[in-house]
């Protein structure tokens, strides 16, 4: 397990340095996560090549098990996102109308774009279905 939290760490610290370096407007922990994808990805079609450097996806618990473990506990990563907002209480009481306006229409367009891409996938998965047959 040590290996696989070393790994999606590392996935997340090289995303936060070419972020940086680069000076790219996406912010580290995405870039991590797209390399981390495309590490899983490389590691799942390439399995002879790649167990000579990486451990298989069952040892040591794998990092599908540490994934669960980290969202399992998720909630305790919330703790300081609490601490801030109520250290910032003036701010909040002064532009809480307009936070929670934004809040509320930033949770609308994400779940519509999700709705969007899931019925723009289906459709694609259809299609794909249906030329095979």
């Amino acid at each position: 397990m040590i290996v696989s939290f070393t790994a999606i760490l590392l996935a997340q610290l090289l995303g936060e340095a070419l972020a940086r370096a680069v000076g790219m407007p996406v912010p580290g922990p995405v870039i991590g996560m797209a390399l981390f994808l495309a590490f899983l990805t490389l590691r799942d079609r390439w399995r002879q090549a790649s167990a000579r450097l990486l451990p298989p996806p069952l040892v040591d618990g794998g990092v599908e098990n540490a994934a669960k473990g980290l969202l399992a506990h998720l909630s305790i990563m919330f703790v300081p996102a609490a601490v801030g907002i109520v250290g910032k209480l003036d701010v909040l009481a002064s532009h809480g109308v307009a936070l929670a306006i934004v809040l509320c229409l930033s949770v609308t367009l994400t779940l519509a774009a999700t709705v969007l891409t899931f019925v723009a996938v289906s459709r694609l998965i259809a299609r794909r279905d249906a030329s095979r047959t």
